[in-house]
């Protein structure tokens, strides 16, 4: 059976319109036609049932039936912090980590790191997350932000696990296998972090962790931890 796809839009009534983006999608890559199943979701966690009432110009009509809350979101709340990466690297793990369930993706500058980012290129990332939401059954996108180091770290004070993934460290500070609760995750870029970086993700009280003997690619580095933390978290069961 073909799987029903799958809108996100600002709101929902009763009568539901699909534009933008998502209106090109429907119309021409699906070429969906009146009578047609859709799902609309809103990123409130609800998924709603609808079907295509009128396919016109510049806008897909969908008369909504139902509404059922989701099953496919993370039932603790996870930000992952990665410093910006060459190439669609950075594209590479926020797929990846919206697939995995994500709640918040944080890309930040930090003093190795060799990209930079743009307006254009965080709307790629955000379009990248509702493309991998839609895939993987999710009802929600994560939210995609970028931001300096510092800022990074402050905007996850009130988690109740912090984890940096560090070059530096000898051992794990934390026993990821025993984690649970809010997660905040930092994994550097290809230039991985100064000391001085280390410390101050320590001070703002995130204990340093290490991924294993050998060198992971950053892009690995972080798909790798958020993995390792879900698993704990029971999200795999």
């Amino acid at each position: 059976m073909a799987t029903v796809r799958r809108f996100f839009v600002q709101s929902i009534a009763r009568e539901t319109v699909l534009s933008g983006d998502e209106y090109s999608h429907a119309k021409n890559v699906l070429r969906l036609q009146e009578g047609d199943e859709v799902v609309l979701l809103d990123g409130s966690g609800a998924e709603y049932d609808a079907v295509v009432s009128h396919v016109g110009k510049g806008e897909v009509l969908c008369s909504v039936v139902g509404q059922r809350p989701s099953d496919k979101e993370c039932r603790a709340n996870v930000r992952l912090l990665v410093g910006a990466l060459k190439g669609d690297k950075t594209e590479l793990v926020v797929q990846k980590a919206t697939e995995l369930g994500v709640s918040h993706i944080c890309v930040f500058s930090s003093r190795f790191c060799s990209a930079y980012m743009n307006e254009n290129k965080l709307q790629r990332l955000q379009k990248v997350a509702r493309e991998a939401a839609k895939q993987c059954l999710r009802a929600t996108v994560p939210a995609v932000e970028y931001m300096d180091f510092s800022a990074a770290l402050a905007s996850c004070r009130d988690y109740e696990n912090k984890i940096f993934a560090c070059e530096f460290a000898q051992k794990s500070e934390t026993d990821l296998k025993k984690i649970a609760g809010s997660c905040a995750l930092v994994v550097g870029s290809e230039g991985g972090f100064s000391q001085e970086e280390a410390e101050e993700a320590r001070a703002a009280g995130f204990a340093w962790v290490s991924l294993g003997r050998r060198i992971l690619r950053a892009e690995t580095a972080a798909i790798a931890l958020t993995s390792a933390v879900m698993f704990s978290l029971g999200e795999w069961q």
